[in-house]
């Protein structure tokens, strides 16, 4: 994708909140792109950036190789914010002095703010806060002066407005942040003088051009998995290229209920689209027989599905270009950043590691945006809303919501229990505010009792988060009525489970996915 010319570049520094903060830029239509808290000045300087913001992060910077910065990122003549992390770093980087905490301080804090300082245009002089942080600054650089205090923190909020240097100790990226919204905001419009152009129309018709150009005359290949992304990305290719694209959709045996039908009725039928579906279920079955480890499950799927992907693609010799639906969260649980201090959370097993003999060149058109702006493009490309707001569904399926061994049997018992899930949670009126509703069979069998007969059967659990881009989740708060109905269903209706129960952990700590 051809650059965008007005951006904010984000260091990583290994923060859960990095691409948070990506995320509440672009929603302020200001485009963002994160980058390797490596990256050099002079790598900035030939297209700089209309600011920088170095994130929070999890490290101390007195630990042996903690993340650092090149110190003439300061020197380019942008706008750079630091928040946590990124205050202790810019702060040491400057000669200022930062010491360990004698006690981490973490939940929501009381701000005053300087009103004299850009950052805090608008902002009440004492507002709620969010902090994360154990090691603090305790001399300001030079040149830097103090623009916001709490209780625990002299220097909650620091700059040097000459330079154009601002920093925060806590987190305006949250939403437990009152007035974080208006803080970035002051930092994109009032400090880097950005202009709120990032549209989806707009980018729609830079993406069609590039996909134009990069692919001439050539034919393109798409691994479609029917979810949101791939499904997107088929019809931006078909208005790009037209009858030069071929869809293959692999039949994997861990799909929802009824899968493949709604594909093929969906691609092939009413978008006119050249699909090509492998059913390959008892291979993917015969790979996973007594593989019980999550991170060997994905593996064992990933690899199974390279393999029924590239006997599939054989067939398609005249393409030069493999497409898949790859977008920004990919790239970032799997640490695709090179020099990103980010811990690997679960792999990805998008297309790769293809044969030698299949020489594509990658198209991923989508890898820098987030779901809901993925949502937004195919929307603008009058793709049908039943088809966008589907909920995100794992590549690797129904495999990772089977926990332990999974066994065709497993499948089709999961496939019933989600089914009735389902099914009820689209009776709510807020359906659509639910990012994803699932059910999870667990490796466990608890003693029942049905019709004066006692039972020894699976237990279920469910799954149901809100989220904005499956960075942060939280639980959703069914209705009792919501609940009861689902569990009374599976039980009486899905013979083999005799126990639901509710998941209520949030993400972070707990994953949205149990594997």
């Amino acid at each position: 994708m051809e650059k965008v010319r007005q951006r904010i570049v984000i260091f990583d520094y290994g923060s859960q909140y990095t691409h948070l903060i990506a995320r509440r830029i672009r929603e302020q239509h200001v485009y963002s792109e994160v980058v390797p808290f490596s990256t050099t000045a002079e790598s900035l300087r030939a297209d700089l950036p209309a600011g920088i913001v170095l994130s929070g992060g999890p490290n101390s910077v007195f630990a042996d190789g903690a993340p650092s910065i090149d110190p003439a990122v300061f020197d380019l003549g942008v706008p750079v914010l630091g928040i946590c992390y990124g205050m202790q770093i810019m702060s040491q980087a400057l000669g200022g002095r930062v010491v360990a905490g004698t006690a981490r301080e973490y939940g929501k804090a009381e701000l005053k703010a300087d009103g004299a300082s850009a950052l805090f245009a608008g902002v009440p002089e004492s507002s709620v806060v969010w902090m994360s942080h154990g090691d603090r600054v305790e001399r300001l650089p030079e040149g830097f002066r103090a623009a916001a205090v709490s209780a625990n923190c002299p220097f909650a909020a620091a700059c040097d407005e000459s330079r154009r240097l601002y920093a925060l100790q806590f987190h305006p990226e949250v939403v437990h942040t009152q007035f974080g919204e208006r803080i970035i905001g002051n930092f994109l419009f009032g400090i880097c003088a950005c202009r709120p152009e990032w549209d989806m129309g707009k980018w729609i018709e830079r993406a069609v051009e590039d996909l134009r150009r990069k692919i001439g005359d050539e034919h393109v290949v798409l691994g479609l998995s029917g979810g949101v992304d791939s499904s997107v990305v088929a019809v931006l290719l078909d208005r790009a290229i037209g009858k030069r694209l071929h869809c293959i959709f692999v039949d994997n045996g861990l799909l929802r209920y009824r899968e493949v039908e709604e594909v093929e009725a969906m691609f092939a039928g009413k978008l006119g689209l050249d699909l090509h579906v492998a059913r390959a279920a008892e291979r993917f079955y015969s790979a996973l027989k007594d593989v019980e480890e999550p991170e060997a499950k994905r593996k064992a799927i990933g690899r199974e599905f390279i393999a029924v992907f590239a006997e599939e693609a054989r067939k398609f010799s005249h393409c030069r270009f493999l497409a898949q639906g790859t977008i920004y969260p990919d790239v970032i649980e799997s640490s695709c950043a090179p020099g990103g201090p980010s811990q690997t959370i679960k792999s990805h097993h998008n297309v790769g590691g293809l044969p030698p003999d299949l020489k594509f060149e990658l198209v991923e058109p989508l890898r820098d945006l987030f779901k809901d702006e993925v949502r937004a493009v195919g929307r603008l490309l009058g793709m049908d809303p039943s088809l966008l707001d589907r909920q995100p569904f794992p590549g690797p399926g129904l495999g990772v919501r089977i926990l332990g061994e999974v066994t065709g049997e497993k499948v089709r018992l999961l496939q019933e229990a989600d089914r009735r899930v389902q099914e009820e949670v689209r009776k709510l009126p807020g359906y659509r505010d639910i990012w994803q509703s699932f059910a999870v069979l667990l490796p466990c069998r608890s003693v029942g009792v049905m019709g004066d007969q006692r039972t020894y059967e699976y237990t279920c659990a469910i799954r149901c988060v809100n989220s904005i881009d499956a960075m942060t989740a939280d639980w959703a708060r069914l209705p009792y009525e919501t609940l009861a109905a689902i569990s009374s269903r599976i039980i009486n209706e899905v013979r083999g489970i005799n126990r639901v129960v509710y998941d209520i952990s949030s993400k972070p700590p707990a994953t949205i996915e149990w594997e």
